[in-house]
């Protein structure tokens, strides 16, 4: 690169087109570059180049690269900038492409094209000198040319002139003025256009200038026009200490050396106008807020007047005016009333869900009939992963309606929903309204999540504060602390979510249309697999399903083999695990493609990894055990059920329906009843009823003792036990249960493997219904059971039921334990053939 005549660039250049920016000599800027040719000369150039002169590429600006490489590529500007890549970095998000740090170097013009592919070459001939940015100040212009100088000092006390205005203590100010100090001044004008706010056109002016003379006099006005911009801010600011804050900005992308600030000459808006009272006083009035509101903001405006701005409560006035201006008083979005349309849009967001589907659509068809209809305050009820949240969003969608979400586990200040009131030190609006704020609109869609784990605390309840919000009938007029003014929510569409109603406030959960979300099935857990889970795991994963193919049968057996649960986000990570296992292999068949050669003398190295895997990966059974490793759950019902005294229960928690085993044993003592497991007082009543009623029909079903006495409980102890002890259990629906278990116990006899069952019971033998059914009898399916028994009075619940959980499951409807035991037992019961007739057995609902 040196030569005679000084410090030389190449004279063929690899040439990056780029339309998005322009490269000044001795500034730093960065490009994205993501088109063929210029990924190529990226790839093929910078990334193989192992010598400094590799690193030299000219930037050609005002040209855009086509997007296919087989295309004519258009016309050149005339003028480029070469430059050294001092930075190469890649990224396959969202798509692939390469970010360039470059830094200028000089202006070249092109004199012929040498190649057009894969990347463009050209002979260039170089227009400037290296060595004047190089050289320092005091070498800089020559007395020869009087009106060069003149310019060149013109410019100089300029650009001393606005440095003079600005804060040296900010780093980017202090950067400038050593830079000032440092250079040459012929390359004043490249330098201060590049880092002072200019427009691309701007720039490329200065980079066609080529002599000194005329690139001052682009420059100059540039310059100029920053300084006025200036003091013409600062007067309209009166000196405000915030000044600098917003005249200084450090852009994206970095100038010599790697920062640059902007002089922002656009202080028009009237957002920015300072404390100029008359434009805030047109805004209140165009803010179309209702007169009560804007009576309150002309007479906090009117205080604000006579406020000096030293006065710390002029900032917290002026704050509330600028809130009550931003709040959407009047601006609403229009729903999207297609039903049709809404009904395709849902299936394709969410399988399954139908009412909580019917339920958006019966509000569009009301909202067809009526105009003016109140937001409906729903509430979103099921165990975790069934997606409550997302079908929220879903109906946001829907509707066209802006969306914000309000999470609210843990919050315990009734303050988060109610704001602060402004006597206090850093007090500000709730949380909803600073949702209003962010959305701008009067009518959106409020998520509120996790409604159900709210907290109290001596700062209040903040699910009472919710009250206000979820009524209907009260929320026209809702009053937050720090506005103090009333704000009509009744066209906000709040959709509350909660895994359990136990911990909601019943009169908070009085307010809400509950809708149940159940736990999903196999087979729709199959269906959410392959049309929405695998799809967005291979994007997430840089995947096609070109390279990766998962089956429908091993979808099922993750399901069933290792998770448990009734949502989808484990299911999810198993996804995403085998993703990231297939990521892997196709990472190592790329590398070995690329590098090739591996070491001969190590042929067991070559034979385990040369050959690249065939295409698409299919995921089967050995695959899967394979990245996931051994099954997490197995069918284990019939295996426990092996001895007399062991029965299989339902019980349903926030997290979806489980199975609860039940085991009972007896040994000599005194008649005592020894209950295990963490159980709440409800359950252990539960058992002292079982006992009760078995040994008063002891005779009636042949119960005995250990020595074939009739009273089961003479002379012998009892012991039961719930299984996984580390988890509290209680609820009275584990009665029938435990009736099984002891009958099973006192009579020898093995209870049906394939048998679960729930429903409380009296003393006199009756069953009583329970809840949860639906994520009880899923549980059973999951787990392999093939008969349910459930009371006679949950019949009904049967109908939510998927058709194919209905017909692979018995139900025994039992009215009394006569049908429970009956139904528990292969054979029925002795005792309970001669009185009753057969359990009403049912397969096909």
């Amino acid at each position: 690169m040196a030569s005679g005549d000084g410090i030389q660039i190449p004279s063929r250049l690899p040439l990056l087109l780029t339309h998005e920016g322009v490269l000044l000599p001795g500034s730093t800027v960065r490009f994205s570059v993501d088109s063929p040719r210029n990924m190529q000369l990226v790839s093929q150039r910078l990334l193989k180049g192992t010598s400094l002169k590799s690193t030299i590429i000219g930037v050609i600006p005002n040209t855009r690269d086509p997007e296919q490489d087989t295309d004519d590529l258009p016309s050149l500007h005339k003028i480029g900038t070469a430059g050294i890549a001092v930075q190469v970095v890649g990224s396959n998000w969202p798509k692939p492409h390469y970010t360039l740090l470059i830094t200028g170097l000089c202006r070249f013009s092109v004199t012929s094209l040498l190649k057009e592919r894969p990347f463009v070459l050209a002979e260039v001939e170089q227009l400037d000198k290296l060595e004047q940015y190089m050289t320092p100040a005091s070498e800089g212009v020559t007395a020869e040319d009087v009106e060069l100088g003149k310019l060149s000092h013109k410019f100089y006390q300029a650009a001393v002139q606005l440095l003079g205005m600005l804060d040296m203590s900010v780093p980017v100010v202090a950067k400038f003025r050593r830079l000032l100090d440092s250079l040459p001044r012929e390359t004043l004008p490249d330098v201060v256009a590049s880092m002072i706010r200019t427009s691309n056109k701007e720039k490329l002016q200065v980079l066609d200038a080529l002599s000194l003379e005329e690139r001052f006099k682009k420059a100059l006005p540039m310059l100029t026009r920053q300084i006025e911009g200036l003091k013409l801010l600062q007067k309209t600011r009166k000196k405000s200490p915030d000044n600098e804050k917003t005249v200084l900005s450090v852009r994206k992308g970095g100038v010599f050396p790697g920062r640059q600030f902007n002089l922002d000459e656009d202080e028009e808006d009237e957002d920015d106008d300072g404390d100029d009272t008359a434009a805030l006083e047109r805004k209140l009035h165009r803010a179309k807020m209702p007169e009560a509101a804007l009576k309150v903001c002309l007479k906090e405006l009117k205080r604000l007047k006579k406020m000096p701005q030293s006065m710390p409560e002029f900032a917290l006035t002026r704050n509330y005016l600028d809130l009550m201006v931003e709040l959407p008083w009047s601006k609403s979005t229009k729903d999207c009333l297609d039903i049709r349309a809404a009904r395709t849009l849902l299936d394709n967001d969410h399988y399954a869900m139908d009412k909580l589907k019917r339920r958006v659509l019966e509000y569009l068809a009301v909202r067809q009939l009526k105009t003016l209809l109140k937001g409906p305050i729903l509430c979103f009820v099921g165990p975790p992963g069934v997606g409550k949240t997302s079908v929220g969003r879903s109906i946001a969608r829907t509707l066209g309606r802006e969306f914000h979400r309000i999470a609210l586990g843990g919050v315990c200040d009734q303050s988060d929903i109610r704001g602060h009131r402004r006597t206090y030190v850093g007090s500000m609006p709730g949380r909803i309204i600073n949702g209003l704020k962010t959305v701008a609109v009067n009518n959106p869609v409020f998520l509120l999540d996790e409604v159900d784990k709210l907290g109290k605390s001596l700062q209040g309840d903040p699910a009472a504060a919710l009250l206000e919000v979820l009524d209907p009938e009260q929320n026209h007029s809702f009053t937050d602390h720090y506005l103090n003014v009333a704000f009509d929510l009744s066209q906000v569409l709040f959709i509350a979510t909660a895994n359990t109603t136990a911990t909601i406030p019943p009169a908070l959960l009085d307010r809400m249309e509950v809708l149940q979300v159940p736990g999903y099935t196999q087979e729709e857990k199959v269906e959410i697999a392959h049309r929405h889970l695998i799809q967005n795991q291979l994007e997430q994963h840089g995947l096609t399903p070109q390279q990766l193919h998962i089956p429908q049968d091993t979808t099922q057996n993750i399901i069933s083999s290792y998770t448990r649960e009734a949502g989808v986000r484990s299911l999810e990570r198993k996804l995403g695990a085998i993703c990231r296992a297939v990521a892997v292999k196709i990472a190592e068949g790329h590398t070995v493609t690329k590098t090739g050669a591996l070491s001969p003398e190590n042929p067991a190295q070559l034979g385990d990894i040369a050959a690249p895997p065939e295409m698409p990966i299919m995921i089967d059974h050995v695959a899967l055990k394979d990245i996931l490793g051994p099954p997490l759950f197995e069918m284990e019902v019939s295996e426990r059920l092996t001895l007399p005294g062991v029965a299989v229960g339902l019980a349903w928690t926030p997290l979806g329906g489980e199975i609860l085993f039940v085991e009972a044993s007896r040994m000599e003592g005194e008649g005592q009843l020894t209950l295990t497991g963490q159980l709440g007082d409800v359950m252990k009543e539960s058992a002292h009823l079982a006992i009760s009623w078995l040994r008063a029909n002891a005779k009636t079903y042949h119960l005995t003792n250990m020595v074939g006495g009739p009273d089961p409980m003479e002379g012998t102890d009892i012991h039961l036990h719930f299984p996984a002890g580390a988890v509290t259990k209680d609820g009275p629906s584990a009665g029938v249960t435990i009736v099984t278990c002891l009958a099973s116990l006192f009579s020898g006899r093995l209870v049906r493997s394939d048998v679960a069952m729930t429903g409380e019971i009296t003393l006199r033998g009756l069953v009583l219904p329970v809840g949860g059914i639906k994520d009880k009898v899923l549980a059973a399916h999951r787990a392999g059971v093939k008969r349910v028994i459930l009371p006679k009075r949950n019949e009904k619940d049967l109908v939510e039921l998927p058709a194919n959980v209905r017909a692979d499951l018995d139900f025994v409807i039992a009215a009394n334990l006569d049908d429970v035991l009956n139904g528990a037992f292969d054979g029925g019961f002795p005792g309970t053939a001669g009185t009753h007739t057969q359990p009403q057995l049912s397969s096909k609902l």
